[in-house]
C-alpha cells in the first residue's frame, strides 16, 4: 500500500468526529501528485446543505500543508 493509500484508508469514516445533528452527505477525493482534496458536502439540523473542502500537500510520505476552505459564518450558524 503506498502512503496515499494509507492517508485516505486513515481517514475513512471523517462522520464519526462530526457532534450530533451533523452529517456529512457526499465525500469526494481527488488527488494530483504531490496533494488530495477532499470536497464534503454536508448539513446540519439547521443547515440544509453546505460544502467544505480540505487540501493536503504531501513532501514525500509526511503532510506538509493542510488548508481548510469552509464558510464560517454559516458554519457559526449551525451551532
Amino acid at each position: 500500500m503506498d502512503e496515499r493509500q494509507e492517508f485516505s484508508s486513515a481517514l475513512d469514516g471523517p462522520g464519526t468526529i462530526l457532534p450530533l445533528g451533523f452529517d456529512i452527505t457526499e465525500l469526494r477525493q481527488r488527488e494530483g501528485e504531490s496533494e488530495v482534496v477532499w470536497v464534503v458536502e454536508w448539513k446540519s439540523d439547521k443547515i440544509t446543505a453546505s460544502q467544505l473542502s480540505v487540501l493536503f500537500k504531501f513532501d514525500g510520505d509526511k503532510i506538509y500543508e493542510a488548508r481548510r476552505f469552509i464558510d464560517t459564518e454559516q458554519w457559526k450558524n449551525a451551532f
